[in-house]
């Protein structure tokens, strides 16, 4: 877990009838940030079973080249691939929501951005009711500006608001092989035979940044309607940059 309570602090506020929170670097806590990022980063990339059968069968410096091999070497894909992680860990941590497919792990190749939506939290359907969805977008930027969040935005109202059909066909294939086949069953029946409402949905728009999100996610939820809820989450860390540079060279061993 990222564990945002041992190194951040949250506001929240209610904007347009939709949340915002900002959640800001502790003063002093930078290094339990890091420490905790590096423990995360790589099982967002590869599944711990496999690390652990590289390790026992080919040994400790195999199995570290097999997940180097899976991290990007591109600053700009550290970046964007570090906001992804931060936005799933802070759905498992602060929502109903859970993310049990983590996507980076089937890239086509480490330096190419992947496609689609950048995760899709779940909520299991109970007691008569449907299955949800979270549809996230991730942004991460040393300086976040309004076209950024304008094409998340953009991102977010496509296919009418919902998930795509490509991820949810996505996260119910992958889910079947890691053995959920119940959820990936629940997934399919309301992608291809109920059909999946705007009150089945929530958005959530994740920012990673060096400078403060506060005025650009109080834009976008002011502009947003009530068809389905909104939270703006605004991650800030001043030293971005930095931060993300040492947290890969960490997992790197450069």
């Amino acid at each position: 877990m990222a564990s945002f309570d041992d190194w951040s602090d949250e506001a929240e506020a209610n904007v347009n009838r939709h949340i915002l929170r900002l959640v800001t670097l502790r003063d002093g806590h930078e290094a339990v940030a890091q420490e905790k990022a590096v423990e995360i980063l790589p099982d967002h990339y590869a599944a711990p079973e496999q690390v652990a059968h590289v390790f026992e069968h080919l040994g400790k410096e195999a199995a570290a080249g097999y997940l180097r091999q899976k991290l990007p070497t591109k600053p700009s894909l550290r970046s964007g691939d570090l906001g992804e992680i931060f936005a799933m860990e802070y759905i498992e941590e602060r929502t109903d929501f859970s993310v049990p497919v983590k996507r980076l792990r089937w890239r086509d190749h480490r330096e190419m951005a992947m496609r689609g939506d950048d995760a899709i939290g779940l909520l299991p359907q109970v007691d008569g009711r449907p299955i949800n969805f979270l549809k996230v977008e991730a942004k991460s930027e040393a300086a976040l500006t309004t076209r950024t969040v304008t094409n998340a935005r953009g991102a977010l109202d496509d296919d009418g608001g919902l998930p795509s059909q490509h991820a949810l066909a996505f996260i119910a294939d992958r889910l079947r092989e890691i053995g959920k086949e119940e959820l990936s069953d629940d997934i399919l029946k309301a992608q291809l035979v109920d059909g999946i409402a705007a009150a089945q949905v929530q958005h959530l728009l994740f920012t990673f940044s060096g400078n403060d999100p506060n005025n650009f996610l109080r834009a976008d939820l002011n502009g947003c309607g009530d068809a389905i809820p909104q939270s703006g989450v605004g991650l800030r860390i001043a030293d971005h940059q930095n931060f993300i540079r040492k947290i890969f060279e960490e997992v790197f061993g450069e």
